[in-house]
């Protein structure tokens, strides 16, 4: 599904490139209110909703995770749109930004080909490692937190073909979308969640 770019760059199937930014990212108190706003208010849909995501393997500064959250996808041309939604009091990447700052923007995702290269980068630029975990699409994500003078923390998502096949179906299913269907399941990769 990626190709090239008119700039020459690597570029996935919903068209951005595979090493810029790809995703923004909000922390809300209830997934299906949030939906709904952004639905009814900014026409964005349909959302892609995995109701509840713990990770594999997650490590929460340092520690093992077990932090709980639900977690809606949709594109607003050919950026993502993620919402989060914590669903218990564990600690998190998400619980430490809400009692820092409350709720609303969390985070700037950007697909990587290499998670670890893309931590030792972030790291010599003065971020802190703050949450690592596998994902149901394949691979791996990593939030680094610059520190409160950036507006948020940056994620890397890992390129696999599971990640671009999802994410591209979900683009697709945003292209001319009717308002029909505003929540649908996240499916897994080798699906077609545009087609539920």
């Amino acid at each position: 599904m990626a190709g090239l770019g008119p700039d020459g760059r690597a570029e996935l199937g919903f068209g951005q490139p595979r090493d810029g930014i790809i995703q923004m990212a909000y922390v809300v108190p209830d997934i299906h209110e949030a939906i709904a706003q952004w639905t009814g208010e900014l026409g964005v849909g349909p959302w892609f909703l995995l109701d509840s995501f713990t990770g594999v393997d997650a490590v929460y500064r340092g520690q093992p995770s077990r932090a709980d959250v639900a977690i809606a996808m949709s594109f607003a041309g050919h950026m993502q749109i993620e919402l989060i939604a914590p669903k218990d009091d564990q600690p998190s990447v998400y619980r430490e930004t809400i009692e820092q700052r409350g709720y609303g923007f969390h985070h700037f995702g950007v697909a990587t080909d290499d998670v670890a290269a893309g931590i030792a980068d972030l790291e010599a630029r003065g971020y802190r490692l703050a949450f690592r975990a596998g994902v149901p699409t394949g691979g791996e994500v990593a939030y680094l937190d610059g520190g409160p003078d950036r507006p948020g923390m940056i994620e890397l998502i890992e390129y696999g073909p599971g990640m671009d096949a999802a994410f591209t179906a979900f683009w697709r299913a945003s292209l001319g979308w009717d308002g029909e269907q505003p929540v649908r399941p996240f499916a897994p990769p080798d699906d077609d969640p545009a087609a539920t």
